[in-house]
């Protein structure tokens, strides 16, 4: 029986909602959780990397604001989306309702997958840097990343309230932290010099491919700003509330970027921050000398939090909304009353221990980059196809400058695609295999759906 779109509609309206998620989510949440979903460890480590592709100051702070507006534009096209399809469960919901249930299923599954992996990783990090400040701990790696796992497994299964109030308070210990940080970088004087580098070219002798390589490493560092796009549904006013959490949270990660990076700048200099490994390091040792890395490691620690609470409760929502849709079992649509879909949580916590216990993340983390910047190329691409196929839905918040901005948007998200075609060919490659066996799956899985539907 061949898999018509009729049928797909038919499978989804046919799968009943246990339970409904709540609707008590502001702009406060919202900008929490955009700012813990991207400030991570990549912002302590990344401005090595682009001062080493950019020897020059001025060109250097422009990336950093480059990567910022090109998030800002991100932010333009993607709010219309969550205000014109105000459904929990990110990127996938997008790509469902534009191009169809194919493409939704490839979104969905590649993004929760990809992010159960960063749950997975960030939490190994937390035991990581945990064992290093805490001795008894070093040689119980494994369990203290199964532990956070459980944790916040456990934490947000009491309901979307507490996690609201679990990723505001953890967001704002990491603003914190970062303030103190620069702050310290602006008024202490380092106790040893920089790192040694050597000699940075003049800046006319940067070349379009290293330009290239730093707005690629700056605009995944800044990767994360979607993050109120999973929780939509659960908005209490998603006209106004969502584009002003989106926006908000974008610019807050933008001052603290730049800040951070004048801060590294003003301690190491360029040349001193081209020569380090990791550039919180270099700076945290020239300013604290011996209790430079306990400090930083505590900064990675409380930057973590937030990023592993974040994606607790992000990961159960794509599956929840692909069930809703007849692209999962059923059971995903089971919501406690707390409005945490339940079933959809603890089989994101079994996989991200699954993922601990055979140590794969990185290395599924590496093949979805791929579909990473596919997510973006679909959603850019979904603005356009919803303006034509739903121009009378309501839309108190519509894309500024479209469709230029749109556009340019898509056009960078392309790019992006083709960047990773190149720089990385081995996990695109397997990311394309994926891909061309994805349709047979798609398939089993809707005549599964639909079997399931006509025989309960």
């Amino acid at each position: 029986m061949a898999v018509t779109a009729s049928s797909v509609e038919q499978t989804a309206a046919a799968v009943p909602r246990r339970g409904r998620l709540l609707q008590v989510l502001g702009v406060a949440f919202g900008i929490a959780i955009i700012v813990g979903n991207t400030i991570g460890s990549g912002i302590l480590r990344t401005p090595s990397t682009v001062a080493g592709l950019l020897p020059s100051r001025g060109m250097f702070l422009l990336a950093w604001l480059a990567g910022g507006a090109y998030a800002l534009l991100g932010v333009i096209s993607l709010a219309e989306l969550g205000v014109i399809v105000p459904r929990s469960g990110g990127q996938y919901v997008f790509a469902q309702r534009a191009f169809g249930s194919y493409a939704g299923l490839i979104i969905g599954w590649s993004d929760w997958v990809s992010t159960v992996a960063t749950f997975s990783a960030a939490s190994i990090l937390i035991a990581e840097y945990s064992g290093a400040l805490f001795p008894p701990l070093a040689n119980s790696r494994l369990a203290v990343g199964i532990g956070v796992v459980v944790l916040f497994t456990v934490l947000q299964y009491r309901g979307v309230k507490w996690g609201d109030a679990i990723q505001q308070a953890t967001t704002l210990l990491k603003a914190l932290a970062f303030a103190a940080l620069i702050v310290a970088c602006f008024t202490l004087a380092p106790t040893s010099g920089p790192a040694a580098a050597a000699p940075s070219a003049p800046a006319q002798a940067i070349g379009i491919g290293a330009i290239v390589l730093a707005m690629q490493a700056v605009i995944f560092t800044y990767d994360g700003w979607n993050g109120m796009l999973y929780f939509s549904e659960e908005v209490r006013d998603p006209g106004r509330e969502i584009p002003r959490a989106m926006f908000g949270g974008v610019a807050a990660i933008i001052a603290i970027y730049v800040l951070v990076n004048l801060a590294f700048v003003h301690v190491l200099g360029i040349p001193g921050l081209a020569g380090s490994d990791f550039a919180a390091g270099a700076a945290a040792q020239a300013l604290f000398g011996g209790h430079g890395d306990a400090i930083v490691r505590s900064l990675l620690i409380v930057g973590l939090l937030s990023g592993v609470n974040a994606y607790a409760l992000m990961c159960p929502r794509i599956l929840y909304a692909m069930s809703l849709d007849g692209l999962f079992p059923k059971w995903g649509s089971t919501v406690n009353a707390g409005g945490t879909p339940t079933y959809t949580l603890l089989l994101t916590g079994a996989l991200a221990i699954g993922f601990l216990l055979t140590g794969t993340f990185d290395s599924v983390i590496a093949v979805a980059a791929f579909f990473f910047v596919l997510n973006y190329v679909f959603s850019f691409s979904a603005v356009f196809k919803l303006r034509r196929t739903m121009p009378d839905a309501p839309r108190p918040y519509k894309a500024l400058g479209y469709p230029f901005t749109t556009g340019f948007s898509l056009l960078g998200g392309i790019a992006f695609l083709v960047g990773a075609l190149i720089t990385d060919r081995q996990n695109s490659l397997i990311a394309l295999g994926l891909l061309a066996v994805s349709y047979p799956v798609y398939a089993m899985t809707i005549r599964a759906a639909r079997k399931a539907s006509t025989s309960s």
